[in-house]
């Protein structure tokens, strides 16, 4: 019996995909569970419409990235902070307070989990860094740390 996953099953498959499994596998223990359904032409119309639906998103996402990406590519950001003794900051600049400049300076929206500092930022001066927006689409930029 054909049948659609609704859940990961061990052994089976993942959500989503087109098994074919022993009927009484499917009528004994998959359906009563609600862990897939028979695969008639209303399952499959659906399957198909979710697929659809998947690589819409995908494909729109990575538009959306690659054109963030050329917006910021070779940019640099300002950032402004204070020092003690030989030009150490107090603290460091993070990933969250470059995120918050580039919405300010670029207005786009960058995840501080998508950028990839070297190391810490510790000082004055002009260092690189990478951001991540999706799958392959990568911008370098740069951020300078200015005395307040």
């Amino acid at each position: 019996m054909k049948v659609v996953l609704l859940q990961d099953v061990k052994s089976i498959g993942k959500k989503g995909e087109l098994k074919e499994v022993s009927d009484g596998y499917a009528r004994n223990f998959l359906l009563p569970r609600k862990l897939a359904k028979e695969a008639n032409a209303q399952a499959m119309n659906e399957l198909k419409n979710a697929e659809a639906a998947k690589e819409y998103k995908i494909k729109t996402e990575t538009e959306q990235a690659k054109k963030n990406a050329e917006a910021l590519s070779g940019r640099a950001v300002k950032i402004y902070a204070k020092a003690g003794q030989g030009g150490k900051l107090f603290g460091s600049v993070t990933a969250k307070e470059i995120c918050e400049e580039i919405k300010k300076q670029y207005n786009i929206d960058v995840d501080k989990r998508k950028v990839v500092l070297d190391g810490d930022i510790k000082s004055y001066g002009t260092f690189s860094f990478d951001i991540k927006f999706y799958n392959g689409v990568t911008a370098t930029m740069s951020v300078v740390v200015c005395e307040q």
